[in-house]
C-alpha cells in the first residue's frame, strides 16, 4: 500500500508544481542606481536611473515596461497677461492643487498603444490624466499654460525616446532632474504590462534632499521669513554700496 501511495505521490507532484507555476505571479525585479540626490548651492541637475529585469521577453509580442516618477504635491497660480493700452497686466488667473512638482513617464512603446484609457486615467500615465484641482478662472487654457510651464523647466517629462532594452529582458531609463527640482520624497513605480492590464507594480522611493548652505538658507526662509527678508534687504543694499564705490573710484 505504501509503494501505491509513492506512486501517486510521484504523478501528482509534477502537475502540482506545474499549477503553483501557472498561478505565480509575473516575475518583475526593479532598482534605482542611487536611492538619495543632494542638492547643494553647486548642484546644477542630475538624473534618475531606473533600471530592471523581466522574466519575459519584452517586445511587441511580450511584455511591456513603464516607469512613472512624482514628486511631491505643491501649489501653482497661472496668470493670464492682459494688454491694456499698450501695457501688460496680470489679467484672470487660476490656482492649481495637488500639482506635482516632478512628474516623468517612460515606457517601452506609447502608452495609449499599452493601456486603455480607463488605466491609464487611474494610473496617471499621461499629461492630461493627472487630476489637478483647479480654482478661479476656469478653462482649458490655463491647464495647457501650466502644463507648457513645467515642461519647459524640464519639470515634467513625456519621454519620446522608449526605455531601453538590452538581451530581451534587461531595461533600463534615464529621466531627467533639473537644477531647481524641489526637495523631498519621489516616487518611482515600475510597471509590467501584458495584454494590455498591469500584471506586475514595484515601488521604489528617491528622496532629493538640500545639504549645506542650500540647506541651511532654505531653514530659514521656511522658518524665520522676517528675519530671512531683513537679511536680503541688507545683503542688497550692501552689494548696491559697494558697487558705487567701485565705480565712482574708477
Amino acid at each position: 500500500m505504501k509503494w501505491l501511495w509513492l506512486a501517486l505521490l510521484l504523478v501528482l507532484a509534477p502537475a502540482a508544481v506545474a499549477q503553483e507555476a501557472a498561478v505565480a505571479p509575473p516575475s518583475l525585479a526593479a532598482e534605482l542606481s542611487v536611492n538619495r540626490v543632494e542638492v547643494t548651492t553647486a548642484f546644477s541637475g542630475s538624473e534618475i536611473l531606473v533600471f530592471g529585469a523581466t522574466e519575459r521577453l519584452i517586445g511587441p509580442e511580450g511584455d511591456e515596461v513603464v516607469v512613472l516618477v512624482t514628486g511631491p504635491e505643491t501649489s501653482m497660480i497661472v496668470r493670464q497677461k492682459v494688454s491694456v493700452m499698450g501695457f501688460w497686466i496680470n489679467g484672470a488667473s487660476a490656482r492649481f492643487n495637488r500639482v506635482p512638482s516632478y512628474w516623468a513617464l517612460a515606457s517601452t512603446r506609447p502608452v495609449p498603444a499599452m493601456l486603455d484609457r480607463v488605466e491609464r486615467s487611474e494610473l496617471r500615465l499621461g499629461l492630461d490624466q493627472l487630476p489637478l484641482v483647479q480654482l478661479g478662472a476656469q478653462g482649458p487654457t490655463f491647464r495647457l499654460a501650466l502644463a507648457d510651464l513645467q515642461q519647459d523647466a524640464g519639470l515634467w517629462v513625456d519621454r519620446d525616446r522608449p526605455i531601453q532594452v538590452s538581451g530581451g529582458r534587461l531595461f533600463h531609463a534615464r529621466l531627467p532632474l533639473p537644477a531647481t527640482v524641489a526637495h523631498g520624497i519621489y516616487q518611482v513605480q515600475v510597471m509590467l504590462v501584458r495584454d494590455r492590464r498591469v500584471v506586475a507594480r514595484q515601488e521604489l522611493r528617491l528622496d532629493v534632499v538640500r545639504t549645506g548652505t542650500a540647506a541651511w538658507i532654505a531653514d530659514i526662509a521656511r522658518e524665520q521669513p522676517v528675519l530671512y527678508g531683513i537679511a536680503c534687504i541688507i545683503l542688497a543694499a550692501m552689494a548696491g554700496w559697494i558697487g558705487s564705490v567701485v565705480f565712482r573710484r574708477n
